[in-house]
């Protein structure tokens, strides 16, 4: 038997006694063409705070040139067998829920429904005046109206780890407003600077509670949020795997009795077969 034989072993063994929550992150986006934000090759960025996107309109020009583009170029994005296994898994009852840091909305797009998108979801744009709420789609619409040709002009720009595009020359770029009151869009993600909404993180406790253990999947945890989650599972004596490539947080603690090194979308994939999914 080898190692990676006898590690889906184990891993399908936290199985045995119940369903199992998954934390999920960029990891396995990446394995769509999504770049990561900390991995091996993962481009420099900049992460634009809330505080500057309220208060500078030069920001928010930015960011909607960016999106634009970002749309543009990631439009053949889809979701990928780890996030295929995933809701097979969770179809099965293998899984109580899904936890992702990821705003791609790529877990939902491959079925699954129980999903707490602890940092919000890139596709849905909402007013802040009066919480109105847009698909990404028809407000890039929009700005292609304001904007004719921008899109052409910048194709070239860099795509980061949001989706969006490192676009620089946005003078004169008109903004999207909402078309109901007139107020400033937003996408509904939780900026850097921002906390995850308390609804949100009571629903990931919730997927927690009702498992008997929790696999982290493509995530290095460098974010509180997913460390917060993990402290819950170790006060319950969960166990817990982690499967990532490249160094996390908790792979020195205690509570991790199964560390992978590796693919996320090809170890969720392979653990699905394994499980019957």
């Amino acid at each position: 038997m080898t190692q990676a034989t006898e590690e889906l072993e184990e891993l399908a063994q936290m199985f045995t006694d119940g369903p199992v929550a998954l934390l999920t992150g960029a990891g396995i986006s990446a394995d769509s063409g999504i770049p990561d934000y900390r991995g091996t090759g993962a481009p420099l960025r900049a992460p634009m705070s809330v505080q500057q996107f309220l208060a500078d309109h030069h920001y928010r020009q930015r960011f909607w040139g960016g999106a634009r583009v970002g749309a543009l170029r990631t439009r053949n994005i889809a979701p990928n067998e780890g996030h295929r296994a995933t809701a097979r898994m969770e179809a099965a009852g293998q899984l109580s829920g899904v936890i992702t840091q990821n705003t791609d909305g790529l877990h939902a797009l491959a079925g699954s429904h129980d999903i707490a998108e602890l940092h919000g979801n890139g596709r849905v744009i909402r007013c802040i005046e009066h919480d109105h709420r847009w698909n990404l789609s028809e407000v890039l619409a929009w700005f292609d109206t304001a904007n004719p040709g921008f899109a052409d002009r910048n194709a070239d720009a860099q795509i980061t780890p949001d989706g969006d595009a490192d676009v620089t020359d946005v003078e004169g770029v008109a903004v999207p407003v909402c078309p109901a009151c007139g107020g400033m869009l937003r996408p509904n993600v939780v900026y850097f600077g921002e906390h995850v909404p308390y609804e949100v993180f009571t629903h990931a406790e919730e997927i927690l509670d009702g498992a008997n253990a929790l696999v982290v999947a493509g995530t290095s945890l460098a974010v509180n949020t997913g460390v917060r989650l993990v402290n819950r599972a170790e006060r319950r004596d969960m166990p817990i795997a982690v499967i990532n490539k490249g160094p996390t947080a908790i792979d020195m603690r205690p509570s991790v009795e199964i560390r992978i090194e590796g693919g996320t979308s090809q170890w969720l994939a392979a653990l699905a077969t394994r499980l019957g999914a």
